[in-house]
């Protein structure tokens, strides 16, 4: 199995409000950025959005060490979507409502992935450019 590294951010102005995300895929010597905008969503969905559009570029499984800045990706799909699945993707109440849940799921499972968490804004050079990037993409409407 190829190894790869995916480094994801999102962000928003306002919560909800315009947000953007963007990732970093690094296979070997060849580095690959991508990025996207929703006029309307939140924070913690581009977050989510990075990791599934950076996992959608790959064109076969891989191991992918993948580093976030947001523990809210990181914990839930490494703790958290254990729990909803069991429960047929159920928390206490209610239904998981954030279907992005269900495809980084799906995604992680064609792939065999290790969550890192970096601090945001800190000396993780492809992270700050990430955050740069999706912090441009929030702006790209107003």
């Amino acid at each position: 199995m190829k190894k790869a590294s995916l480094i994801t951010d999102g962000s928003c102005l306002g919560n909800p409000g315009p947000g953007g995300w963007a990732c970093t895929l690094r296979f070997g010597t060849v580095k690959r950025v991508l990025f996207g905008y929703d006029p309307q969503t939140t924070d913690n969905r581009m977050e989510l959005m990075a990791a599934i559009q950076g996992l959608l570029a790959f064109m076969e499984p891989c191991e992918v060490e993948i580093t976030t800045d947001s523990e809210y990706v990181r914990q839930g799909i490494t703790q958290w979507v254990i729990r909803w699945k069991r429960r047929h993707w159920w928390k206490k109440s209610r239904p998981v409502r954030n279907a992005d849940w269900m495809e980084l799921d799906a995604l992680v499972g064609i792939h065999k992935t290790n969550w890192t968490w970096t601090r945001g804004h800190a000396a993780h050079q492809d992270n700050r450019s990430e955050e740069h990037t999706s912090e441009l993409q929030s702006l790209r409407h107003l």
